[in-house]
């Protein structure tokens, strides 16, 4: 009964509230576009780094929208900093925001739409060597911090703080600003122990959610039956050459958290309240 109520009162809310600004949103989408250039994200081709392979990359599909289909756009400049997340005696090594690369108009080609689209890709070499970052220094749970600057034939400047987005950057997903974190991916399977601890802040169990673990093709799924938390040890043997950790979601997900710890100790995995979907995505830096 508690989550039938929750859940009436939460798509009354939302009705009314998309009813009470519609007007608004198509107003705004309108304006913006007349007074400047919206970047907006198209797809992510790739969100993190891999610590143990210096050439993975983040990369982002981008699309110019003005009112002239783009054509106003000069160039997008791509800024990069280095962000230490795992501080160790007070010692920061965050880096500065320096330029790591310049779009020109002719990196950007006609998109189904339109407008033009280019593809942003930076490697990890690229953005720890221009930002002056030691790869000793970096560790699992650190990040790359980007920020774009879109510069228009008219000479102004469009970027994450600038009033020329539209409702901070929600509504055509033009953020101007991007985070990749950086992990320990193992490039193969970290054999051992794991262990999986699972828990539902409302305590009546996952609702449906599982974790699934394949192991060379042989998957368990793994959740909160009833309750509100459960472990669970996996045991990965020496040889195996495929391991993957999968989030699939159920209802309520706001009351779903897990940790995965590896065979080291240390945390390995963790999401919630209202995991990732999809494949998880393991930090092994021991």
């Amino acid at each position: 009964m508690r989550k039938i109520s929750t859940y009436i009162m939460l798509v009354v809310g939302l009705v009314t509230a998309l009813s009470c600004t519609e007007e608004k949103i198509v107003d705004d989408v309108q304006a913006t576009v007349g007074r400047g250039l919206v970047l907006r994200t198209v797809a992510n081709l790739s969100t993190t780094y891999n610590l143990l392979d210096p050439s993975s990359t983040f990369g982002v599909t981008l699309e110019a929208q003005d009112e002239e289909n783009g054509g106003l756009l000069s160039e997008v400049r791509v800024f990069a900093q280095f962000v230490d997340n795992t501080i160790e005696n007070d010692n920061n090594e965050s880096s500065a925001e320096t330029l790591v690369v310049t779009l020109p108009t002719s990196a950007f080609s006609t998109g189904p739409f339109g407008f033009p689209r280019a593809d942003l890709v930076v490697t990890l070499n690229e953005a720890l060597t221009s930002t002056g970052t030691d790869f000793s220094t970096v560790d699992g749970g650190d990040a790359i911090s980007f920020r774009l600057e879109a510069l228009l034939t008219d000479g102004r400047v469009f970027t994450n703080n600038a009033a020329g987005t539209v409702a901070n950057g929600s509504f055509f997903s033009s953020p101007f600003a991007y985070s990749a974190g950086i992990n320990c991916i193992p490039v193969t399977p970290v054999t051992g122990d794991y262990q999986l601890d699972m828990t539902d802040t409302f305590g009546d169990g996952w609702d449906g959610a599982f974790i699934t673990v394949n192991i060379d093709g042989t998957t368990t799924d793994y959740t909160i039956a009833a309750g509100g938390a459960a472990s669970f040890t996996i045991s990965v043997p020496a040889g195996t050459t495929e391991l993957v950790f999968t989030y699939t979601p159920g209802n309520f997900e706001a009351e779903h958290l897990f940790v995965l710890l590896a065979p080291s100790g240390e945390v390995a995995a963790a999401g919630g309240p209202g995991p990732t979907p999809g494949e998880i995505v393991l930090n092994i830096c021991s």
